[in-house]
C-alpha cells in the first residue's frame, strides 16, 4: 500500500482544516504553519523534529506544534505511519482558551503526549468532522480542545523565553526587507548590511527566531502566499507564478514536500466548502 491523503475543512469552523493520511515513503521538509498542528498517530510511528527537539511519536500519541514553529517528519518504522491531523487557527484556540478562563493563545510545554482518553476524544472529533452531522462535529471538537487545553496548556500562557532579544529586532528588519521584494529574497549580504551584522549572524537570527535557514524561510513564505491565493480561487498556475515559483510543477513538488498534499487537493477542500455554503 502506498501513501494516502485526504484534506478538508471542518463543517462548522471555517478556520479549522483537517488531514487524514498514511505515509510510508513521504518525508516532510522543515516548514511552519500559521496555525497549530494537532496530530493523533493512529498506526505505526513518526519521527520528527519540532523546533530544536527530536521526537518519536508512536501509535496512540498526540503531536503538538505551535504556530510558526518549524517541524519536519518521516516514518519512524519501515511500515510508516498513519495519523489524523487538525490545523486550528490561533483565533480558534484563543477563543476556546478564553472561554475556559485563560488568557490568549495556549502554549504547550510538551510536544508529544501519551494520553489515551484525549487521543480517543481527538480521534472521535476528527471522524465526526467527516460525517454528516455538523452539530456533533462542533460539540466533539470543542470538548476535545477543552480537555487538551485544560490538561496540558501552561497555566500562565507565556511563550518560552528566547535567547538574545536582539535577534527578534534584527529579524523584523530582515522580514520587512524581504516583504518589499517580490517573492522574497535570502540575499545574506544585503540582509547583513541592513542590520549591520555579519552574514553568519543573519543565519543565527533566522534559526533562533524561526528555526529555519533564510532560504527555507523564503520557500515557506512563498508556499504560504501560494496557499492563500489558491484559497481565494486563483488558478494554481497563476498562484505559482505570483508566489515566485518557476512553474506549477515546481509549486506542486514543494507543496507536497511540506504539506503532504498537492495544491489541487488543497484547492478542492476550499471549493467544496464554498459550494456547501452557496
Amino acid at each position: 500500500m502506498g501513501d494516502l491523503t485526504k484534506f478538508w475543512r471542518h463543517p462548522r469552523f471555517d478556520d479549522l482544516c483537517l488531514l487524514k493520511a498514511r505515509f510510508i515513503r513521504h518525508r516532510y521538509e522543515l516548514h511552519t504553519h500559521p496555525t497549530y498542528v494537532l496530530a493523533v498517530v493512529t498506526q505505526g510511528c513518526e519521527r520528527l523534529r519540532i523546533g530544536t527537539r527530536r521526537e518519536v511519536a508512536p501509535a496512540g500519541s498526540i503531536i503538538i506544534v505551535h504556530p510558526e514553529e518549524c517541524h519536519d517528519g518521516e516514518a519512524g518504522i519501515a511500515e510508516g505511519w498513519s495519523y489524523r491531523t487538525l490545523y486550528p487557527s490561533v483565533q480558534l484556540m484563543s477563543d476556546v482558551s478564553r472561554e475556559l478562563g485563560r488568557q490568549a493563545a495556549p502554549v504547550f510545554g510538551r510536544r508529544v503526549i501519551d494520553d489515551h482518553s484525549l487521543t480517543d476524544m481527538l480521534s472521535r472529533a476528527h471522524r465526526a468532522a467527516e460525517g454528516d452531522d455538523p452539530d456533533e462535529a462542533e460539540l466533539t471538537m470543542l470538548m476535545a480542545l477543552r480537555v487538551l487545553i485544560m490538561r496540558y496548556a501552561d497555566s500562565d500562557g507565556g511563550a518560552e523565553a528566547r535567547e538574545h532579544s536582539g535577534a527578534r529586532r534584527r529579524f523584523a528588519l530582515y522580514a520587512d526587507a524581504m516583504d518589499q521584494k517580490h517573492g522574497g529574497s535570502s540575499d545574506l549580504r544585503r540582509l547583513a548590511q541592513l542590520a549591520n551584522v555579519t552574514r553568519f549572524q543573519v543565519i543565527r537570527d533566522f534559526k533562533l527566531v524561526t528555526g529555519l535557514t533564510p532560504g527555507a524561510y523564503v520557500r515557506n513564505r512563498r508556499l504560504r502566499l501560494a496557499g492563500h491565493l489558491i484559497e481565494q480561487g486563483t488558478p494554481i498556475v497563476e498562484a505559482a507564478l505570483a508566489a515566485g515559483f518557476a512553474d506549477q510543477s515546481h509549486l506542486s513538488r514543494s507543496f507536497r514536500s511540506t504539506h503532504g498534499i498537492t495544491p489541487r487537493m488543497y484547492r478542492r477542500a476550499y471549493m467544496q466548502e464554498q459550494e456547501r455554503l452557496a
